[in-house]
């Protein structure tokens, strides 16, 4: 499949990302439905012209309009969906989504749909800590990154299409990983972060702290603010491979914790340098 201007694109499920991708792909000229729980994200979705049509409510005669359907849903609530309404689909259908975890569900999905319809795991690695449709910015694609995860049941058209998709929404980097190489990656950069700036967010009562810190604390906690039900559920979803990032960086800390009780300065230098070396790939990013 061409993403060409007269396909049709469904978001199902219109927060932050589904808005964003719903805004990015109508001021493209595209034509983009809609379907969420909250009318109110509906009205606001037509009122700055994001969506043509949207509704709360899943029908067949809406779902089998449209040739693209992305979903912005949690995992569980996307394999829910998949598992009620795939009857819905068009036949030959490409779906994809933007969920932060692929090991634990593009296999499921792709053995629970029907046979003339595809799906393409993607992942837009973008997001601000604000939530809902009316915080939609197609402008949080723009520096970033998106990761598309096939498998060897995809079709070169359909990894294509994603990985056009991709491009489509101005994201600077379109890349390709296997499921499970993806939940290693984002266990790491992504899961491990959450993670480390909750824990640092939670070691002291912060309500006098905020009078006192500086850039390097704000920027460190930037993340902390977190929707608890998603990434409970990402944390879960990924927990064999987080888990083993977390004793990766655990191990670490341990060492530049020991170079500091021992006040030896080689190892803490010799630990900052490599630091500051491979930080140096990222600035060049």
């Amino acid at each position: 499949m061409k993403l060409i201007k007269n396909v049709k694109f469904l978001i199902v499920g219109l927060g932050l990302i589904g808005g964003s991708y719903a805004q990015a792909l109508s001021d493209l000229g595209y034509e983009v439905g809609a379907i969420t729980r909250s009318q109110k994200s509906i009205d606001y979705a037509l009122e700055k012209g994001f969506i043509s049509s949207g509704t709360t409510e899943v029908t067949k005669e809406y779902v089998e309009d449209f040739d693209v359907i992305v979903f912005a849903l949690y995992p569980k609530v996307l394999l829910s969906w998949l598992e009620n309404y795939q009857g819905y689909f068009k036949s030959g259908a490409l779906i994809t989504d933007v969920t932060g975890v692929k090991g634990s569900i593009v296999y499921k999905i792709q053995d629970m749909l029907r046979d003339d319809v595809e799906f393409v795991g993607a992942h837009p690695m973008a997001g601000k800590e604000v939530y809902g449709v009316e915080n939609a910015d197609k402008s949080i694609f723009r520096n970033a990154n998106y990761i598309v995860t096939p498998t060897d049941k995809n079709t070169k058209e359909g990894i294509e299409a994603c990985a056009q998709l991709g491009r489509l929404l101005g994201f600077k980097t379109v890349a390709e990983l296997s499921p499970e190489k993806h939940d290693e990656m984002i266990g790491f950069l992504s899961q491990l972060t959450h993670c480390i700036a909750v824990s640092l967010m939670t070691c002291k009562e912060s309500e006098d702290l905020v009078n006192y810190t500086g850039d390097s604390f704000r920027d460190l906690t930037r993340i902390a603010k977190i929707n608890e039900d998603m990434w409970c559920e990402l944390f879960l979803l990924n927990k064999c491979e987080l888990l083993s990032q977390m004793e990766l960086f655990i191990e670490k800390f341990n060492e530049l914790k020991e170079g500091i009780e021992n006040s030896d300065t080689e190892k803490i230098k010799s630990i900052m340098r490599t630091s500051t070396q491979r930080r140096r790939y990222f600035d060049k990013k």
